[in-house]
């Protein structure tokens, strides 16, 4: 497929994580390849934002021009002003591609305090010590242990207990290693802090009709992580939390919108070489990166992206 040149200068604004993960590790290789196939005097500006629900404002509001955001499937609640997005809806937003990074939200309680269902936790009402990210309006997180909580008729601070909210993972992983938490309610499985912490605990399996109402309401699919994925566990049904979805608006140039996919599925070495050392079902990125997969994306691909993915077919 022919290299793409796009013959004038960019000034392009992308905003991303922290700034030590994995989307700013995207936004800085998309920077990278993208002002190598323009005009001299681009400028490719990274901005700190958290990957959730903030990039996907920060796009459709028009603050950047391109944000990575994750997972892929809660961003269609956007579209039409679900969830977080209530009475903003944002129709206007386009896919450019999405990165795999094969992920699962779960639950799990300390083996100790002898529950291995959500039906034995409801009985039990234990005064619980919840590691997770706070519900704020802006961590898929935080939302996505709220809704399965809720639904799952379960109350930790009306029975007693406490939340503690962190952003990261590591942090709320570290609660649990260093007992100051009984339960966990994060995402990230593939981290090595799982299997350290994971035959001391029981990763409950989300009920059927929780599951069956997230998909119907949300969009958010459900998905299984096989047994023995964590050491000791059993298949355990959960949500899907995987893949980060490149976004932009509908008015960004085709052409842009062309370099960026062909960037995707053509210009992958040097980032999927950030990854190798780790086995591909245990990275952060799930590799090798496939462009026709990463065409297939829960939102409508911008037509200029649309129309590289398209060019693989043929």
């Amino acid at each position: 497929m022919t290299e793409p040149f796009i013959d004038r200068p960019l000034t392009l604004h992308i905003q991303a994580d922290w700034g030590l993960a994995n989307l700013t590790r995207v936004a800085g290789w998309l920077g990278m390849e993208l002002t190598e196939r323009t005009a001299p005097g681009t400028r490719v500006a990274i901005w700190n934002g958290r990957g959730f629900v903030d990039n996907v404002l920060a796009v459709g509001r028009g603050t950047v021009d391109l944000a990575i955001a994750t997972p892929a499937h809660f961003i269609p609640m956007a579209l039409d002003g679900r969830g977080p997005y209530i009475g903003e809806a944002f129709p206007d937003l386009r896919a450019i591609g999405a990165v795999p990074q094969t992920d699962r939200f779960v639950v799990a309680i300390r083996k100790s305090m002898g529950i291995s269902t959500f039906n034995e936790l409801r009985q039990a009402k234990p005064r619980l010590r919840l590691t997770t990210s706070r519900h704020d309006g802006i961590s898929n997180v935080g939302l996505a242990m709220h809704e399965v909580l809720t639904r799952s008729r379960v109350d930790i601070e009306g029975w007693g207990g406490t939340i503690l909210g962190h952003e990261l993972p590591t942090d709320c992983l570290d609660d649990i290693i260093a007992c100051r938490a009984d339960a966990i309610a994060h995402e990230a499985v593939m981290l090595p802090h799982w299997q350290q912490i994971s035959e001391d605990l029981n990763f409950l399996s989300i009920e059927d009709d929780v599951l069956r109402t997230l998909q119907d309401d949300l969009d958010w699919p459900d998905r299984v992580i096989p047994a023995g994925y964590f050491p000791g566990a059993p298949e355990i049904h959960t949500i899907d939390f995987s893949d980060f979805l490149i976004i932009a608006r509908a008015e960004l140039a085709d052409d842009v919108a062309y370099a960026l996919a062909w960037i995707l599925g053509e210009a992958k070495d040097l980032f999927e070489a950030q990854y190798l050392h780790i086995p591909s079902e245990r990275s952060p990125v799930t590799y090798p990166l496939d462009p026709v997969t990463m065409g297939k994306t829960p939102i409508p691909l911008h037509p200029g992206a649309a129309r590289y993915y398209a060019g693989l077919e043929h």
